[in-house]
């Protein structure tokens, strides 16, 4: 199959369009790699890019939608968007998916590391070893263990039947209590917004919100860069169906008394096919937050989706206790590295270094809680003419 097999490097998204667009439908394929996903973190960003594309015996087999990202020390081709992306695949052919063995993939990583040019190394990260029950290509290259693991919560042909895979009784009582409160504070009705205006307005308070929360909890604001606001405010514009959707945002609102109209908790969703994945939440301040809005707003798009032909209510990385009490899959993803030039090797290992540095950190609370109190100030300090942060410093 090695000899079948060719990679060649764009730097174009326009040409490929049509066989990205037909990739894409595999459900198999991460949603952060649709077309027009990567569309709109490109028109902000505007980053070089260096698309692998792939192919098997002359037919389409793969591409890899990767940007150049600039360090300080290290240029490195990465997943565009791969700041803000919770699950990443490739887009592959399902031809390619049942063929591809280690062998292959070894092949397939020198044919890259040699096409490539003009970057020291390339980093794939967030890759899942398994994924909806197939093991992925790409993390068949070497590879070392993301510090962050995904969780995501099986949804059974009801929601009774999903909730019994959970403490069944503690999230029914749980949901009870803040219904309880909020209705006592006013009432509440869960909303979607469904209007340009609306999405802009939730989107903003969520900006808004997070924004405080994560200065009361001394964690670096990920939302800060106006970039990465302008691609959340063009995803959440895209024409969205019902099983195909980039953002979709979802609300509490207040019907009701002296809160009336406020916002106590936001979440924005993206959905493809039967997957469908949390791609940020917070919650508001004031007395309403003792009513944990939150748990009661996950508890009502569970219950929501769970009638709506899902599979999968992925909570997204990152080990959080909300998290784990609302799933029952633990997902284990992968970084891979390959480096291109003598600097990219130092990279790549810096890179391992790094990675596996962050996981023992992380089984550490205190030495964990105390690096991201000055990550916090590093990262939430004023930055310079792009907006960016440093990369060779996340």
């Amino acid at each position: 199959m090695a000899g079948s097999l060719t990679v060649s490097i764009h730097d174009r998204m326009e040409p490929l369009e049509a066989a990205w667009r037909a990739l894409e439908a595999h459900d198999f394929n991460s949603l952060h790699h649709g077309y027009d996903w990567c569309l709109a973190w490109i028109r902000q960003y505007r980053r070089r890019l260096m698309i692998v594309e792939g192919r098997m015996d002359g037919e389409l087999a793969f591409i890899l939608p990767l940007e150049v990202v600039r360090g300080r020390m290290f240029t490195s081709a990465q997943f565009v968007g791969a700041e803000h992306s919770n699950l990443n695949t490739g887009l592959m052919s399902e031809a390619f998916l049942a063929a591809a063995t280690p062998e292959t993939m070894a092949f397939i990583g020198m044919r890259i590391r040699a096409a490539a040019a003009g970057v020291d190394f390339v980093l794939l990260t967030n890759i899942p070893q398994v994924w909806r029950g197939r093991r992925m290509p790409f993390a068949m290259l070497p590879f070392v263990e993301n510090q962050n693991r995904a969780f995501a919560l099986t949804m059974q042909p009801g929601f009774v039947a999903t909730l019994a895979q959970l403490s069944a009784k503690r999230r029914r009582k749980k949901f009870s209590a803040s219904h309880r409160r909020l209705e006592a504070l006013g009432g509440y009705e869960h909303v979607v917004a469904a209007t340009p205006a609306e999405k802009n307005r939730f989107l903003d308070l969520f900006f808004e919100q997070k924004g405080q929360r994560l200065v009361e909890l001394d964690l670096p604001n990920v939302f800060a860069c106006p970039k990465t606001r302008e691609f959340l405010h063009s995803l959440a514009q895209l024409p969205q169906d019902g099983n195909r959707f980039a953002l979709r945002l979802h609300a509490l609102r207040m019907t009701g008394g002296e809160h009336a109209g406020e916002v106590p908790a936001i979440a924005g969703l993206s959905r493809k096919g039967d997957h469908v994945i949390v791609q940020f939440c917070t919650i508001g301040s004031g007395p309403l937050t003792h009513a944990a809005p939150g748990e009661l707003l996950f508890h009502l798009m569970v219950e929501s989706y769970n009638g709506q032909d899902v599979g999968l209510f992925d909570f997204g990385i990152g080990d959080m206790p909300f998290k784990r009490a609302w799933t029952n899959v633990e997902t284990v993803q992968v970084n891979v590295t390959l480096p291109i030039t003598q600097l990219g090797r130092l990279a790549a290992l810096k890179e391992e270094t790094a990675t596996r540095l962050k996981s023992m950190i992380k089984q550490n609370p205190a030495v964990y809680s105390f690096l991201q109190r000055i990550r916090a100030k590093v990262h939430n300090a004023p930055q310079g003419k792009t907006g960016e942060p440093d990369r060779d410093e996340d």
